[in-house]
């Protein structure tokens, strides 16, 4: 494990080495990142959580499947930004890793308990949390196919995303990332 972690810790401090940025912008981006990420995740988890209310955990799996990606896509000009959420085990496959820096930063984070990173890119200043399945109602959907989801979310879940990897999550585990992409100012 140590030795993939080297090369990715290397390319974290060539990353920053080679950047132009000063300090006071990356706090004020990092800081930005913050911000967003725990206002969309507050507004995914409040309507998910009346998803759950609304018709239980099989709803919910439907409403995510219709209206998650639409939710964070419309906070992107609120915040004007390009917000995501990227992951190895992803569920929806818009959400699956595709760049190199994507699958580095997710390799990073899976190995260190990192609390996020601000990261230059070209014209761009790309922002990453770590997603941690932080409450048991998490587990409704996400958890162990055999004894946290029900039947019902089971089939829900298998109609829907037929190629789903986001099962087998226990609480607290790393599940995925933010990703805020910042235009960098000129």
């Amino acid at each position: 494990m140590e030795n993939r972690i080297l090369p990715l810790l290397l390319l974290i401090f060539c990353v920053a080495c080679s950047s132009k940025l000063d300090k006071e912008t990356y706090e004020k981006y990092r800081n930005s990142g913050q911000e967003i990420t725990a206002n969309v995740q507050a507004v995914l988890l409040s309507n998910v959580g009346k998803a759950i209310q609304t018709g239980g955990p099989e709803y919910a799996v439907e409403f995510c499947n219709l209206e998650a990606e639409s939710i964070v896509d419309s906070l992107n000009g609120e915040f004007d930004c390009n917000i995501s959420r990227v992951s190895a085990k992803n569920r929806n496959p818009n959400n699956a890793l595709q760049t190199e820096q994507e699958k580095q930063m997710w390799q990073l984070f899976a190995e260190q308990p990192l609390a996020d990173t601000l990261v230059e890119s070209g014209n761009n200043l790309i922002y990453y949390k770590p997603i941690r399945t932080g409450m048991p109602a998490c587990l409704k959907c996400h958890g162990n196919t055999s004894t946290d989801i029900n039947a019902a979310t089971k089939a829900k879940l298998e109609e829907l995303y037929p190629d789903d990897l986001a099962t087998g999550y226990q609480l607290n585990d790393f599940r995925g990332l933010w990703k805020v992409e910042f235009a960098k100012a000129k």
